[in-house]
């Protein structure tokens, strides 16, 4: 049976967690805001990276022959980079990506094609292993976003390695794109091989002005030099992009738990009120009670 000390233990601990629950659910509204703006600085560095692809296609040749892009980019395997979260109370976040991403692979993967999976964040890759997928790499997120930086290039080199040790030529990102409020949805990003109907729209896209920039640099040397500025616009945007899903999925799964312990506590409150005030009229009675027997 509960006493009034027991109920106050309870109570104290619920205003305890009450108090930690809202504190993460302002470190996730202040994340999220972050990470939208880390994103929002790309659109000019990748209009940059675009415009470098479009003086290139002016001369009119064929990017995607040899040697600008080897055929085994476009027969090698498939690489897929699922990226997820590190810590728990996100609610379904890494089961949706999960589930999207092995639907899609299954889908991409044909007869004896080979494949490597990345798994970007720890509770991602429970979530793989659990839907009998094998991970070949996994690493960590990095923890706020000038962390994104040295995260991305490390991501590269990986991805590099994969292209000339394993023969992966097809890579695609699988990661939360966050939508309104806090909701996100699951994206694909076909990666590499670059699609020829991007290049297409570049080369028929005009330029701004009367004067076309010119370059000395040979051309497969910028046409690589571009391509790694691609990658780092794509993968720091699936980066920026998944941490601000995270943090939206944290923030609703916050304000869920913050209902749920507000309406424990008046619970609490009310039992703990109603206790006291029986303790109350029941040493009231034993008062009167002992009046009444000394009287008499």
């Amino acid at each position: 049976m509960e006493t009034i000390e027991s109920l106050r233990r309870k109570i104290r601990s619920a205003e305890d967690l009450h108090g930690v629950v809202k504190t993460m659910k302002a470190m996730a509204a202040v994340s999220i805001r972050q990470y939208e703006r880390a994103v929002e600085s790309l659109d000019e560095y990748s209009r940059a990276v675009d415009m470098g692809f479009q003086v290139l296609l002016q001369q009119k040749a064929d990017l995607m022959s040899p040697p600008l892009i080897p055929q085994q980019a476009v027969d090698g395997g498939l690489g897929a980079v699922v990226f997820g979260s590190n810590q728990g109370m996100v609610g379904q976040f890494n089961d949706v990506i999960v589930h999207h991403a092995v639907e899609t692979l299954t889908a991409l993967q044909t007869g004896n094609q080979s494949g490597l999976i990345m798994a970007v964040g720890m509770r991602v890759l429970s979530r793989l292993q659990e839907a009998g997928r094998s991970v070949a790499e996994s690493t960590s997120l990095p923890g706020s976003v000038t962390a994104i930086t040295s995260a991305v290039q490390d991501m590269v080199l990986k991805l590099e390695s994969w292209q000339s040790g394993q023969g992966i030529g097809q890579i695609v990102l699988f990661y939360n794109r966050p939508k309104s409020g806090a909701s996100y949805d699951p994206h694909t990003v076909h990666l590499l091989p670059m699609d020829p109907q991007w290049f297409e729209g570049l080369k028929k896209t005009p330029w701004p002005c009367r004067c076309l920039p010119q370059y000395t640099m040979e051309r497969g040397a910028l046409f690589s030099s571009l391509i790694r500025e691609y990658l780092f616009v794509a993968l720091y945007q699936a980066f920026a992009e998944s941490l601000a899903s995270e943090n939206a999925s944290r923030l609703a799964a916050m304000q869920v738990a913050e209902r749920n312990v507000e309406e424990r506590l008046q619970v609490l409150n009310g039992q703990f009120h109603q206790l006291r005030q029986s303790t109350i009229d029941a040493e009231l009675f034993d008062l009167i009670s002992g009046f009444e027997v000394l009287t008499k």
